[in-house]
């Protein structure tokens, strides 16, 4: 099977890792988050970068944004190192878009396009687990009991950063800061913007469509 190289792009609530899992299981590629590489990436030693910290570990411990030549350059390595992935979560800006334009070849550009009130009814509707971080909705996927989680029994609850105020402040983030990555791509022919409206299956064959046509 072809190793694909897919870039997922979209506001919170579009179901980006949802459908990156789905796209890894199917096509057997990493899934590689911008989180998950600074996580595994904590004690990279970036003293010859002559920053604040000697690691990125110590920008999360304190709270604070990794600088984005860190951040470069440790996606960067993550991708270089897997034979096919699906990329969530970066390029957050546009000069992180340039950079991963001139270090990686991408097969696919995806747009998960989805209405601003679509978005914000999925997020505000989204409860997690308090104990496990297992993931329910009010209306699409409610858990069998009220409340409780049905993978560990804890309680369910709303995050903070998904009351509607918020949700509506995290979408205008998106689009001062991201939406600049999405014309970077659009400019370039490069683009695809796939609708992201419907089920989670309904959405992922269209993605399988696209990346089979």
């Amino acid at each position: 099977m072809t190793d694909h190289r897919v870039l997922l792009l979209g506001p919170p609530g579009a179901g980006k890792g949802t459908q990156g899992d789905r796209l890894a299981h199917r096509y057997d590629l990493d899934v590689i988050t911008t989180g998950d590489a600074l996580r595994n990436n904590k004690q990279m030693d970036i003293s010859e970068l002559e920053l604040a910290y000697d690691t990125p570990g110590e920008y999360m411990d304190a709270g604070e944004l990794v600088p984005d030549a860190v951040v470069d350059e440790i996606v960067v390595t993550a991708l270089a190192d897997a034979d096919g992935f699906v990329l969530d979560g970066y390029p957050r800006n546009l000069d992180q878009a340039e950079y991963l334009s001139d270090q990686t070849e991408l097969d696919h550009v995806v747009l998960l396009d989805v209405p601003e009130s679509v978005l914000v009814e999925r997020l505000t509707g989204r409860r997690v687990c308090d104990d496990c971080g297992a993931t329910y909705h009010v209306d699409f996927d409610p858990p069998a009991e009220a409340g409780v989680c049905g993978e560990c029994g804890g309680e369910i609850v709303q995050r903070e950063d998904d009351t509607e105020e918020t949700v509506r402040d995290r979408l205008e983030v998106y689009a001062d800061e991201t939406e600049p990555v999405v014309d970077h791509y659009r400019e370039t022919g490069v683009l695809t913007a796939v609708s992201g409206e419907g089920s989670p299956d309904e959405v992922f064959d269209r993605l399988v469509e696209l990346i089979d046509g």
